[in-house]
């Protein structure tokens, strides 16, 4: 057989490019690719893999892809290092934008509306999960990885090895979004400060109970107080036993809308989001799916007394028991502050801060690598009960618009594979302690090293991480809605309004929108809004909307932390 020397050469090429993919492949597999929960041969073929399905978007003029996500320490990860990675093996080149969550959001709900296309994949949060179901602009992944996506996914992929795909399915039961990252919001406190005899017999002395884990916010509050204005100095510190943000800012939304209001037990029982009113107090129809109400009036939660107690906590905490600049400061701000070595306990802390957390050399860290600190389940306010919702865990998804070429989409999400395949996600879980597979969870490394990271490796391996979840479906339009929290939230830190005042308002609000969305029609659970009647019919206490308590401060009661991780080990939520 006779070659022309164009057809040499072009096989030449194909050659050469194989061997330099595989070259590649190994180099990062030996250099940064380890630990793995795959051997190195494992590896390999699945690197392999990705090389040659990107050779064929390649032939079609496919070499550079846009994606983004929001900044936190697994996606600057993913931006600085995977993004290299992949272009190195597959030749495709990666922009991995990272940006504010607020203005991702943004970004996002701009292009669903509008059919643009500024980005070929995105990494936003499961809580739009109701907005993509509704809107239709999204691309579900159980129909494109049986269609057109079908050459472009990794024979090795293994959903069922992720651990938040309930999170990203839609009442169709169709998948939504692929799983990039999760994290959860639990209490956080100074376990050496709380094992020390002297501060443990003064604490008993005053409160009558024994200093620990809190269960509820009674405890929570004598806690803070306590370390505050009796403890007040430690290491040579001023000391605060408590920890927020309250800066006019999106962030101060996720402060609510990540499950606030359910852990002060402002919604009904029921897992995942209470049920028929969830965690944002937006009530829904006996089908499970059509929004009637947010506010009182309507059989919502969102004014309820649950709701404005919770609000009212928030604020005379933040400003009673954290340090006087946090008042100013928002999420990003904040997350930083405990290792500083200043602050006793904080009620609502996110795990995705836990990497930092674990820096030698900080006032948080001992000597030996050990963290001085725990984290435990956030105690629950005086309207929870149990069988609701416990508390909020993020999980950051690919999603893929409509909107995007077809060749596009289908290089970002060979991409999305890449960055949540098996032979790279044992060690973004290293970097970044956000957990996506229940392979890396319970690999050797994390038993060996749980020590180091204060109690994260048992919460996700017990029966919590499903108890702790996103916002779930009721939710409509989450870009539009999320937007109304901040803005009244903030009324009630600066005074401007009571809490009542603020709740009321973001209540209405929130009422305007469903209505709004029920008069333009979705494509699935328009809303469909209950008539107003006076808010003390809607009171019960038999469900949400709950009627006021006589007694919003009971006995404050707290547990050894040992007990509670002996029950994640165990098997149990707490």
């Amino acid at each position: 057989m006779r070659w022309s020397l164009s057809v040499w050469l072009t096989a030449l090429l194909a050659t050469s490019t194989a061997w330099a993919d595989i070259s590649a492949a190994q180099r990062w597999i030996e250099q940064e690719f380890t630990p793995s929960s795959l051997t190195r041969a494992q590896q390999l073929e699945e690197l392999k893999w990705f090389a040659s399905a990107a050779d064929s978007l390649k032939r079609q003029g496919i070499t550079h892809i846009r994606v983004v996500s929001e900044r936190i320490d697994t996606h600057e990860y993913e931006s600085k290092i995977l993004s290299k990675a992949f272009e190195e093996i597959t030749g495709i080149k990666v922009q991995h934008d990272v940006i504010t969550e607020g203005e991702l959001v943004d970004k996002l709900y701009a292009a669903m509306l509008t059919g643009s296309h500024e980005y070929d994949g995105w990494i936003s949060d499961s809580d739009l999960i109701g907005t993509h179901y509704r809107y239709g602009a999204v691309v579900p992944l159980s129909d494109y990885m049986q269609g057109a996506g079908r050459d472009f996914t990794n024979p090795t992929l293994d959903l069922k090895d992720f651990i938040g795909l309930q999170f990203t399915t839609a009442p169709d039961g169709k998948l939504y979004q692929l799983p990039d990252q999760q994290f959860a919001n639990l209490y956080w406190f100074r376990a050496d400060w709380f094992a020390r005899k002297d501060l443990q017999e003064k604490f008993l002395a005053k409160y009558g109970y024994p200093l620990g884990v809190p269960k509820n916010w009674s405890a929570y509050e004598d806690i803070a107080n306590f370390f505050t204005n009796d403890v007040q100095e430690l290491d040579g510190k001023k000391v605060y036993g408590h920890m927020d943000y309250g800066k006019r800012d999106p962030s101060l939304g996720w402060r609510f809308t990540d499950a606030w209001l359910s852990m002060a037990g402002a919604a009904d029982k029921g897992i995942p989001n209470g049920l028929p009113v969830d965690e944002w107090g937006i009530r829904v129809a006996s089908d499970q799916c059509t929004p009637v109400g947010a506010s009182v009036a309507r059989g919502g939660a969102v004014n309820s007394p649950a709701a404005v107690f919770a609000l009212r906590k928030y604020v005379e905490w933040l400003k009673k028991y954290a340090p006087p600049e946090a008042v100013d400061m928002t999420f990003s701000d904040a997350g930083p502050v405990p290792a500083q070595g200043q602050i006793a306990q904080q009620i609502f802390w996110y795990t995705a801060f836990t990497a930092p957390l674990t820096q030698p050399g900080i006032a948080a860290v001992n000597k030996d690598g050990t963290p001085k600190w725990r984290m435990a389940p956030s105690p629950h306010g005086p309207y929870w009960k149990t069988g609701m919702q416990n508390g909020y865990q993020d999980v950051g998804a690919w999603t893929f618009l409509k909107s995007t070429p077809p060749l596009n989409m289908s290089a970002a999400w060979l991409y999305a594979q890449f960055v949540t395949s098996k032979t790279v996600s044992l060690r973004k879980s290293v970097v970044g302690l956000t957990f996506i597979r229940e392979s890396d969870i319970k690999h050797p490394y994390f038993t060996r090293h749980a020590d180091r990271y204060g109690g994260l490796i048992e919460f996700y391996r017990s029966p919590a991480r499903v108890a702790w979840t996103p916002t779930g479906t009721n939710v409509p339009d989450y870009p539009r809605m999320a937007r109304l929290w901040w803005a009244n939230v903030a009324t009630a830190v600066s005074g401007k309004k009571t809490p009542q005042e603020a709740m009321d308002k973001l209540a209405n609000e929130m009422d305007d929108v469903l209505t709004e969305l029920q008069q333009a029609g979705m494509q699935h659970c328009t809303p469909r809004m209950n008539p107003k009647l006076d808010p003390a019919r809607r009171l019960s206490a038999k469900g949400s909307p709950w009627q006021q308590l006589k007694d919003e401060k009971p006995l404050g009661e707290t547990i050894p932390y040992e007990k509670l991780l002996k029950a994640w080990k165990e098997g149990r939520v707490q």
